[in-house]
C-alpha cells in the first residue's frame, strides 16, 4: 500500500540546529502511526515540523506524492488537519462554532457557510459522538467534550490525513478511551492516514498499526505493536531500570 504522507530523512530542530535527523515515516491510509518516546525526546517538534509549524532542517515530506514545500497552505488544509496540544480557549463560541471554524480551506475569507458546509458540520458532530453537546459554549464542557470537538473540528475540514499531538492530554481515563475508539473508528470508515504522539503506552499498544521509537537525537525502532511492547526494549527506551 502506498503511503499518503511521507519523510525522507528529514531533518527537525530548531534555529537551524538539527535534533533529529534521518527521519524516514510513511503514513498508510486507513492506518494509525504513533510516536512514542519519553518526555522531550522530539515527538512533538517531529509533528509541528510535519504540520508547518516549524521550519524543516533537510529532507523531504511528500502529501500524496508531492513534496510539501510546493503545496499552498489552503491546499495542505484541504488534505492536512493538525490537533496539537496546546489548549483552544475561545471566547463566546459555541462547540458548533468552533467545528465550523473547520471549513476555512473552503469558505473563503469572509467564513460563510453554505448549506454542503453546514451538513458536513452536522456529519462531523455525529461522527465524534458530540452532537448533544453542540450548542453549548465550548468553554462550559469538559476537557473529554471539548477533544471530541476538536476532532471534529478536523473531520469538518475532510482531510485524509490528521496529526494529533498528546489528544489524550489533560483527559481522564474513561475520555483517553472514548477519544481513541472515536478515532479509530474514523480511520476505518474514512480510510483516514493518522500521525500522533501518545505518552500512555498502553493506549499505543492498543491503537496503533505502527510505532515509532522516538529516543532523543535519533529514531531508534519502527515496527508494529508486538514488535515494540517488549519488557526489555521499553526499559531500554525509557532508560528505566532493569
Amino acid at each position: 500500500m502506498e503511503a499518503y504522507l511521507q519523510t525522507e530523512d528529514l531533518a527537525v530542530g530548531y534555529q537551524g540546529r538539527t535534533l533529529i535527523g534521518e527521519i524516514s515515516l510513511a503514513v498508510q491510509r486507513g492506518r494509525i502511526v504513533t510516536l512514542i518516546g519519553p518526555n522531550g525526546s522530539g515527538k512533538s517538534t517531529i509533528l509541528k515540523t510535519i504540520a508547518g509549524q516549524l521550519p524543516r532542517i533537510g529532507g523531504a515530506a511528500y502529501l500524496d506524492g508531492e513534496e510539501l514545500r510546493a503545496c499552498s497552505r489552503n491546499a495542505i488544509a484541504r488534505r492536512m488537519a493538525i490537533l496539537m496540544t496546546a489548549r483552544m480557549d475561545p471566547e463566546l463560541m459555541t462547540c458548533r462554532d468552533v467545528v465550523s471554524s473547520g471549513r476555512y480551506p473552503y469558505t473563503g475569507k469572509l467564513g460563510i457557510l453554505t448549506a454542503e458546509d453546514r451538513k458536513i458540520v452536522d456529519e462531523s458532530l455525529r461522527r465524534t459522538d458530540a452532537e448533544a453537546f453542540a450548542d453549548r459554549p465550548f468553554q462550559a464542557v469538559s476537557d473529554g467534550q471539548r477533544q471530541r470537538i476538536l476532532l471534529a473540528r478536523a473531520l469538518c475540514q475532510q482531510p485524509e490525513l490528521i496529526v494529533l499531538d498528546e489528544p489524550t492530554s489533560y483527559l481522564d481515563i474513561r475520555y483517553k478511551l472514548e477519544l481513541l475508539t472515536i478515532l479509530k473508528r474514523m480511520v476505518r470508515e474514512e480510510d483516514l492516514a493518522v500521525l500522533m504522539s501518545l505518552h500512555e503506552l498502553d493506549l499505543a499498544r492498543r491503537v496503533s498499526d505502527t510505532v515509532v521509537c522516538v529516543a532523543g537525537d535519533h529514531i531508534d525502532r519502527v515496527g508494529p505493536p508486538e514488535e515494540i511492547f517488549t519488557r526489555d526494549y521499553i526499559a531500554k527506551l525509557y532508560h528505566m531500570e532493569p
